[in-house]
C-alpha cells in the first residue's frame, strides 16, 4: 500500500476528488495519508479534516532559505511514510533539491493541454484567461510527473475540454476541472499506486494489466 501526500494551497477540489475516488475505491494500492497546506486558512484542510485525513502547514516564508523549506518539507513527507506526492493546487514551486531527490515520485495536475499555456506565470485563472485570449478552441488538462523545469516533467495523461464562445476564465475553468482533472488525476495516482506507469524517454505511458 503506497502512501499518498497531497499538497494544496486553496478550496482543494482536486484533493476531494481524490477523496472521493479514494472512498469509492478507485485508487489501486494507495491511501492518502497526508495533506499539506501553503496556507492555513486553505478550504482544502477542512475537506481533509471531514475525511479524518491528518495534515500539516508548511509555509516557505516561514523559512529562511530555500533549503530549509525543502529540508523541513522532506523530512515531513519521510516521517509519513510517504512514496507518492500530489501536486493538486499547490501554489508554491517546490525546490530543486527536493523534485531530484523525490524524482518520478511527484505528480502535478495543470489546467491546460502542455506544452501550451504552462511553465513560470501560469497557474489558476491565469491559465484559462490566456487561453481565452488566444481564441483556442480547444483548451484540457494534463497530468504529469514533476521536475526541476516548471510543467516540464513527463506527461502522464492528457484531456481535452472544448471552449465555448461565452465562456469567462471563471466558466472555463469550471469545465475543465469537472470533465477533465477530476477525472485524470485520480486514475493516474491509481495508475501510480498499481504500477501501470512506466517512465520513458518523450513521457510516461500506462501499462496494461498482463
Amino acid at each position: 500500500m503506497i502512501h499518498i501526500a497531497v499538497l494544496v494551497s486553496g478550496g482543494g477540489t482536486n484533493l476531494q476528488a481524490l477523496i472521493d475516488a479514494q472512498q469509492a475505491g478507485k485508487i489501486e494500492n494507495g491511501r492518502i495519508a497526508l495533506v499539506v497546506s501553503s496556507n492555513p486558512t486553505a478550504g482544502a484542510l477542512e475537506r481533509a479534516a471531514r475525511a479524518n485525513i491528518p495534515s500539516a502547514v508548511l509555509r516557505r516564508r516561514d523559512f529562511g532559505s530555500t533549503d530549509a523549506y525543502a529540508q523541513a518539507l522532506d523530512a515531513l513527507l519521510r516521517e509519513n511514510g510517504i512514496g507518492l506526492v500530489v501536486l493538486a493546487g499547490f501554489m508554491t514551486v517546490l525546490p530543486d533539491s527536493l523534485c531530484r531527490s523525490w524524482e518520478n515520485r511527484i505528480i502535478n495536475v495543470h489546467p491546460s493541454l502542455i506544452p501550451s499555456f504552462c511553465g513560470e506565470g501560469y497557474y489558476g485563472l491565469r491559465v484559462h484567461e490566456a487561453a481565452l485570449a488566444k481564441g483556442v478552441k480547444v483548451t484540457g488538462a494534463t497530468v504529469h510527473f514533476v521536475s526541476e523545469v516548471v510543467d516540464g516533467g513527463a506527461i502522464i495523461a492528457q484531456k481535452a475540454v472544448d471552449v465555448a464562445d461565452d465562456d469567462t476564465p471563471e466558466t472555463l475553468q469550471r469545465r475543465v476541472m469537472e470533465q477533465a482533472e477530476w477525472v485524470l488525476l485520480p486514475q493516474a495516482v491509481s495508475d501510480f499506486c498499481a504500477g501501470r506507469l512506466q517512465q520513458r524517454s518523450n513521457g510516461a505511458n500506462r501499462k496494461e494489466k498482463e
